[in-house]
């Protein structure tokens, strides 16, 4: 989401870095460049102008000036400055996700304009409460204005293995609310999520409807859902739900695609209530806490390790890994092993998305497009390795002409897609069993260069 204010930041604090000691004009010339790439973003400009302003009173004085590193000092200022900017620093209780410290059953009122993604957000709550918070959880489609609304909810909650209301038709709104805290109550529900409708746009009826159905369910949260992609406009529709009906977070969806980010730097300022969930993607499970200060190390290009462990540590079966690095380090390595580890890289979500986390990734985007990076490979290569026989995973070199023809068939991809994974699996092969030949002391010694092929004919040192 924010690929382009991060690779113009960091053209301005490249040019920073080389420059050694920072006069004052120095760091007003690079503020000059923040503000435009901010606007540019799509930043709401009072929210531009009071960070350029916090930067400029820290950045300007003896501290920058004088000090080792002033270019990593201004970067810190501007980072300190982002975090404020996103929610976070101080007043930050450090509580993320969904607050759910009230007497059950616990309502959740999901608002916010139509097709923001309210329904799959309200579902992907759902899956979040039973599966991370063991919650019992009752979903409630209130939209009886969009057709099938009330069915597409009743399949997420399918989905997500949790209880849909049942549907009666001709109930208003403000009914199938009261039913739905009434079965909650009687069934022992610890949570209640209340999907309401939604408009193209914002209008009194849509206003009145949610005001109505908040007042007789007294939600302890009220979410707003916004699109990130549509910008501005997202904080426009956010400052408007949180005058007329009040919000205590908002969720923002779309996160995944080509938006500038300026939303989320300005919806905090603009609206006063937190971003506490992102949505990246049309799955279920792709639902995050939202985090100030690991965004302003994204937006920086400083990268996000730990979400990226938490990542892996949630979607990574340690057994599995565990069995798979001890055959990797005997040389026992399979297709079945290969086809495991693409498995696990899937579960972490898209090839973009990961490297969107490391740090530094943002200074070789361009060399990263011009690989064609294909997100799509990995399943291709899964779905060839399911069509081989067992045999033909452990001992690859029996795959000739006819059997990788079969395979190719079987898989809907082409021989030379096949060829190409036995020839990546042979690579890989290959390196495990130099690094198990060298040992530990060797590839200290060598670095990675000594798990290049012809290495062993060479001195590692």
């Amino acid at each position: 989401m924010f690929e382009a204010l991060s690779s113009k930041l960091n053209g301005v604090f490249d040019r920073l870095r080389r420059r050694g000691a920072l006069s004052e004009a120095d760091v007003t010339e690079a503020l000059r460049e923040v503000r435009v790439a901010l606007l540019e973003a799509d930043v709401a400009l009072p929210v531009v102008r009071d960070l350029v302003n916090k930067v400029r009173e820290r950045a300007v004085g003896q501290e920058v000036i004088r000090s080792v590193s002033p270019a990593q000092q201004v970067i810190k200022i501007v980072n300190d400055a982002l975090v404020e900017a996103l929610g976070g620093g101080e007043g930050d209780d450090g509580r993320r996700g969904i607050d759910l410290n009230a007497a059950a059953p616990v309502p959740i009122l999901m608002v916010g304009l139509q097709g923001s993604g309210k329904t799959t957000t309200s579902g992907k709550i759902a899956l979040r409460l039973r599966t991370k918070d063991r919650k019992k959880v009752l979903l409630a489609s209130l939209d009886v204005h969009r057709p099938a609304a009330q069915l597409q909810l009743a399949t997420l909650a399918t989905q997500a293995e949790v209880t849909s209301l049942p549907i009666i038709a001709g109930q208003s709104p403000m009914q199938i609310a009261m039913r739905a805290m009434d079965v909650a109550r009687r069934e022992l529900y610890d949570v209640v999520v209340l999907d309401t409708a939604g408009r193209l746009a914002i209008d009194e009826a849509l206003m009145e409807e949610v005001a109505q159905v908040k007042l007789a369910t007294n939600p302890h949260e009220t979410l707003l859902v916004v699109d990130a992609m549509t910008g501005q406009d997202a904080v426009n529709t956010a400052k408007a739900f949180q005058d007329k009906v009040g919000v205590t977070g908002i969720v923002m969806t779309r996160i995944d695609g080509d938006a500038r980010g300026g939303a989320a730097l300005s919806m905090r300022a603009v609206t006063g209530a937190p971003i506490k969930l992102l949505g990246a993607g049309e799955k279920l499970d792709a639902l995050e806490d939202f985090h100030p200060d690991r965004i302003a190390s994204r937006i920086l290009g400083m990268g996000d390790i730990v979400s990226l462990v938490e990542k892996a540590a949630a979607n990574i079966d340690q057994a599995e890994a565990e069995k798979l690095a001890a055959r990797m380090q005997k040389g026992q390595f399979t297709l079945e092993d290969y086809a495991s580890q693409l498995k696990q890289i899937g579960k972490m979500g898209s090839l973009q998305g990961i490297l969107g986390m490391l740090p530094g990734v943002g200074k070789i985007k361009q060399q990263l497009n011009d690989a064609n990076l294909d997100t799509s490979i990995l399943g291709r290569q899964a779905a060839i390795i399911s069509s081989m026989t067992p045999r033909e995973r452990r001992t690859p070199e029996i795959l000739k002409a006819s059997r990788k023809k079969r395979i190719a068939a079987g898989s809907g991809t082409s021989v030379q897609e096949v060829n190409k994974l036995l020839k990546q699996f042979d690579d890989m092969s290959a390196m495990m069993k130099r690094m198990n030949k060298i040992g530990q002391k060797g590839l200290m010694r060598g670095g990675l260069a000594a798990l290049l092929p012809g290495a062993g004919n060479k001195r590692p040192f």
